[in-house]
């Protein structure tokens, strides 16, 4: 039970039970964050030494031995592995399909979303009810009439087909968050803007997207790790030469083994732009969650 005192001025204050409790409740709480960070930082940092560890040291033992034995460690894996051209044009494969993915739906879906919100024109609403409903689409079920489509078009087997599926998946839920975004901003701001004469170019320009910067910058996270880590579109309609590095680390397993040297060391090195675009965006990323959250 909370322990309330009154002060003299006749404000609620809180006695030395409860701040001893709201204490010792911070901390519990700091334990298990902590507890929560190591658990979640135990697979990375196995995934980690294990890309250290010569393959023959991997298959006799855990990852975990190298506490007793810190001479097993190498980075002959990761010469290896940038020596491999194919793994290398995989890497960059993956950038050339990540970014413009990413680039082309934060933009596209950003102007949709503000026409959606803030501009009066017939079929707004059924334009709107279309893209919620397609959400529910799932890829599975679009992958071979795309297939052939692509083919006719003569984009199966390219950057550019691949990029064109992110694209057009990705768009629905985009226009949809940010439009859900866009329609929480005052209306006073765009209905000022208006009144002084500034078009829409420039209210969505100069007023919307500085305030919607914390759900862009969401967004963008989003879409760049979905796209960078994706398998299943990539092994549909990529070919040899496009295909990205998820593909490639794939194509490493062996017939009766696991090639987990190469593997993780693969893995790992997939790791590191991804978790450089969330470092760099991680503080606009909480805003853009917490957004909406409170008034």
């Amino acid at each position: 039970m909370t322990v309330v005192e009154v002060s003299v001025s006749g404000a609620p204050r809180r006695g030395l039970a409860s701040r001893v409790v709201s204490r010792l409740g911070s901390g519990v709480v700091q334990v298990l964050l902590a507890l929560v960070a190591i658990f979640w930082l135990v697979p990375v940092f196995g995934l980690l030494v294990a890309s250290l560890r010569p393959e023959s040291a991997n298959t006799a033992s855990g990852w975990w031995t190298i506490f007793t034995k810190p001479s097993e460690l190498t980075l002959a894996n990761y010469a290896d592995l940038v020596g491999n051209s194919t793994v290398l044009r995989s890497f960059l494969n993956t950038v050339y399909i990540a970014v413009p993915s990413t680039v082309l739906v934060v933009v596209i879906s950003a102007l949709a979303a503000y026409g959606l919100a803030w501009i009066e024109f017939p079929g707004r609403i059924w334009l709107t009810t279309l893209v919620v409903g397609l959400l529910v689409m799932p890829i599975q079920v679009a992958l071979i009439p795309v297939a052939k489509l692509f083919g006719s078009l003569g984009l199966f087997g390219t950057i550019a087909g691949v990029v064109l599926f992110h694209v057009a998946f990705g768009l629905p839920f985009a226009i949809f968050l940010l439009r859900n975004f866009f329609v929480g901003i005052p209306k006073d701001l765009v209905e000022a803007a208006r009144m002084d004469g500034a078009r829409e170019w420039v209210i969505f320009k100069r007023v919307v997207l500085p305030i919607a910067k914390p759900a862009i910058a969401s967004l963008t996270i989003f879409q760049f790790l979905w796209v960078w880590n994706d398998l299943l579109v990539a092994l549909v309609f990529a070919d040899q030469d496009s295909a990205p590095i998820t593909v490639a680390l794939r194509a490493q397993l062996r017939q009766f083994g696991t090639n987990i040297d190469l593997l993780s060391t693969g893995a790992f090195l997939s790791m590191i732009v991804p978790l450089a675009v969330f470092l760099a965006f991680q503080r606009y990323f909480v805003q853009g969650v917490l957004a909406g959250s409170t008034k």
